[in-house]
């Protein structure tokens, strides 16, 4: 499951994933893991939860645009491209190291 940016998430999936934790009998961590959560974000769901006020939470938070989640699917690719970029070039190097002549062992 893809992270949402900014930590924005709707009412209905705050409560399912508080639903895993106290209903479904999976750990805090354990759930935050499957659904891409911070642990500690899931725990403060579950507590208000536990306590009837999880319809409170996230109130100040405005639902993100079509365009903003776009542009953090784009940000997140570009970052992950750069880091396969870099590896392929690491990759180049060292093979192109060892076809050089004389650099065999």
């Amino acid at each position: 499951m893809e992270r949402i940016p900014y930590g924005r998430y709707t009412q209905e999936f705050r409560e399912e994933a508080a639903k895993m934790v106290t209903e479904g009998g999976m750990s805090v961590p354990e759930a935050a893991r499957k659904l891409s959560l911070p642990p500690q974000t899931l725990a403060n769901w579950v507590k208000a939860y536990k306590a009837g006020k999880l319809g409170d939470v996230g109130k100040s938070y405005r639902p993100l645009t079509a365009i903003e989640m776009e542009l953090a699917r784009t940000k997140k690719e570009l970052t992950e491209a750069k880091m396969e970029l870099e590896i392929l070039k690491k990759a180049a190097a060292y093979f192109a190291k060892e076809s050089l002549p004389g650099t065999r062992k």
